[in-house]
């Protein structure tokens, strides 16, 4: 279908330039001319005026002549045909299906240890570096390939039989004995559940374990049908006990060790931390863009039993990759920003998937809490967190076909960031293959720095003058120091970031980036600077707020920018019950009454009470006075 849309409006941009060839032109061809002549008189006919339309056409699209071979590319039916070594043999597919912490993974991972040669594929660099670390610990030689690292047990650099990698970077042409695909569920992702798709349809291996949510089971057990292979599934079920707390938290003051509170941005982390650490606690912090080692060391931390760190504030990065000793998920809010189909952010419900995923790291079974909890930080959420949690998961089956644009099971990923990139270099001089290559590059698109970086890079690139370890160290400014404020903070997870896409483009161009092992090492210091930063994350936001001016208005955190979507969702909502009072009133206590409570130092229930005995107070004093004018001007008349 989008071939033919193609196709057609090829056509329709011909036929324009068509037209305006023959208005504009003053002498035709003499053939042309003829049959333009009769089809004026009658005697020719429309049609015969096609091959000069073909021809000019061609001209202009010279892809016209190649379309049966396009249309030959683009067909994206029966993907099973395109790995045609997986189809030359019979694959056994194991589903090991089941709730957060249930020891689904475990088990598939148990038998890639006792096989002759395994790849494992995961979501995230941090669980394959686990995969890594446990099998060579457990005297299984593993290698590691990410997208920006290799790392070859052999000191020589030969190749283990066994690998962990992230998902997009498995091999479908090595031979296997098993392979391990985890969170099977992503293959649903609009973005990258392509990688999820590839990796079970071309390993080519005799065993495919596949791990994830039971909703998946009737889906993976379709696909595999098209390649004629059966799916034998393995329930489990929740190692640990785990149940809804029946109260909200309402107050900073009720936590209690092994509390984790979830928030859904960047500035809730820092409000909530700060009012933390108000209260003389310590706490760790945890979230996206922050780079691995830097979650490990606030994962570790927080773990710590010895550490006086029994706190936990963090994004829904938790939901995977990590290890944490969680007693109680708190969530400080149930919606999440998010882009729709039509690129506009919007705030919606988390899913009962995505609930719990996060809920589902509360009283694991290798924590020192043998039962988990879950809770909301705000009253009026908890009738809306069980309700979510107690709905089926979405089947997957349902959302490929609501989002199918081939035939069959599939739909075609997104594409948007990678058209952001080509627009980005689509006036710097490059081959089709390094084009190509650099609109593959997973860069974060909403860092101006990384941005401006990726830019540079594909410049430099195109000159053909390599991206010394020198050029990379001017162009960040290294060396560089602690971060002063959440400014500098955010800056410093930016310049990793582009590190980490030196090193991704290093793997691919060689030549031009030569000196990868030298920005491996910055990037690590880089990492410690980093957790010094995060460590001192209270320090930061004072600083970050005694630079900022002051405001009064409740719209802004102070110091952090404008407020996050669900901040203002819950203040909104907390402002219900003062909609009757007077602009003024509200005027003249937001500055004071807010960061009161901010910072702990009033309860809103307590500020609640005070702003109802103050307008009392206020209605009796405008009484007394409208009386007393009233007798005045009584006693003025009578004189």
């Amino acid at each position: 279908m989008v071939f033919y849309l193609l196709l057609a409006r090829l056509f329709h941009q011909a036929f324009i330039s068509f037209r305006k060839y023959i208005l504009e032109m003053n002498i035709l061809s003499a053939d042309l001319h003829i049959i333009l002549s009769d089809i004026c008189c009658g005697a020719g006919h429309i049609d015969d005026i096609f091959p000069y339309f073909m021809r000019h056409a061609k001209q202009i699209f010279p892809m016209l002549d190649c379309m049966d071979d396009l249309r030959k590319i683009s067909d994206l039916r029966v993907p099973a045909n395109w790995y045609p070594e997986a189809r030359a043999i019979q694959r056994k597919i194991v589903f090991h299906a089941g709730p957060t912490n249930s020891g689904k993974t475990y088990h598939a991972i148990q038998r890639y240890l006792e096989a002759k040669s395994g790849v494992y594929c995961g979501p995230l660099k941090l669980l394959a570096h686990e995969i890594f670390e446990k099998s060579n610990a457990a005297g299984v030689p593993c290698d590691l390939v990410t997208g920006e690292e290799r790392t070859f047990v052999d000191p020589e650099g030969k190749q283990s039989n066994h690998v962990a990698c992230t998902i997009e970077m498995c091999s479908v042409t090595t031979p296997y004995e098993v392979a391990v695909i985890d969170e099977i569920q992503m293959i649903r992702d609009p973005s990258r559940g392509w990688a999820w798709t590839r990796a079970l349809m071309g390993l080519c291996a005799e065993e495919i374990h596949v791990c994830g949510e039971a909703a998946a089971i009737n889906f993976i057990t379709e696909l595999m049908f098209t390649t004629g292979e059966e799916v034998e599934v393995h329930n489990y079920k929740r190692l640990t006990p785990f149940s809804i707390s029946d109260q909200a938290v309402e107050n900073l003051d009720n936590l209690e060790p092994g509390d984790c509170i979830v928030c859904f941005s960047k500035n809730d982390i820092y409000s909530v931390n700060r009012q933390i650490e108000i209260r003389g606690l310590e706490c760790a912090v945890i979230y996206g863009s922050l780079p691995p080692g830097t979650k490990l060391a606030q994962a570790k931390k927080f773990n710590d039993p010895d550490d006086p760190c029994k706190i936990l504030v963090a994004t829904d990065a938790i939901g995977m990759g990590l290890n944490l000793s969680i007693r109680r998920i708190i969530f400080n809010s149930l919606v999440k920003p998010s882009v729709n189909e039509k690129g506009e952010k919007e705030l919606v419900t988390i899913s009962t998937s995505q609930a719990l995923q996060i809920a589902g790291r509360a009283g694991r079974f290798s924590s020192v809490f043998k039962e988990g909890m879950v809770t909301t930080m705000h009253r009026d959420d908890l009738p809306v967190l069980k309700e979510i949690l107690s709905r089926p998961v979405d089947p997957v089956e349902d959302i490929f076909v609501s989002l199918s644009q081939v035939d069959g099971l599939y739909f075609v990923c997104n594409i948007d960031d990678f058209k952001f990139l080509a627009d980005m270099i689509q006036h710097i001089p490059l081959n089709l293959r390094s084009r190509y290559v650099f609109c593959t590059a997973p860069i974060n698109k909403k860092q101006p720095f990384v941005c401006t970086s990726f830019l540079k890079f594909a410049r430099q690139f195109s000159r053909d003058e390599p991206l010394t370890f020198d050029w990379v160290c001017r162009h960040i400014k290294w060396p560089l120091v602690a971060p002063k404020n959440i400014k500098d903070l955010v800056h410093l997870e930016a310049v990793h970031d582009v590190l980490d896409l030196y090193l991704w483009l290093s793997y691919r161009f060689m030549d031009m980036f030569p000196d990868a092992n030298l920005v491996r090492e910055i990037q690590q210091e880089l990492d410690g600077i980093i957790q010094v930063g995060v460590r001192n994350i209270t320090r930061l936001i004072r600083a970050t707020e005694a630079q900022s001016p002051s405001s009064g208005s409740e719209s802004k955190t102070p110091g952090l920018g404008p407020q996050s979507p669900s901040l203002a969702l819950r203040r909104a909502r907390a402002s219900k019950s003062q909609a009757n009072m007077k602009e003024g009133n509200r005027t003249t206590e937001h500055s004071l009454g807010s960061r009161l409570v901010q910072e702990g130092l009033l309860t809103p229930e307590l500020l609640q009470q005070l702003r109802k005995e103050w307008s009392r107070d206020h209605n009796q004093n405008g009484n007394f006075t409208k009386g007393t004018a009233a007798t005045a001007n009584k006693k003025k008349k009578k004189k």
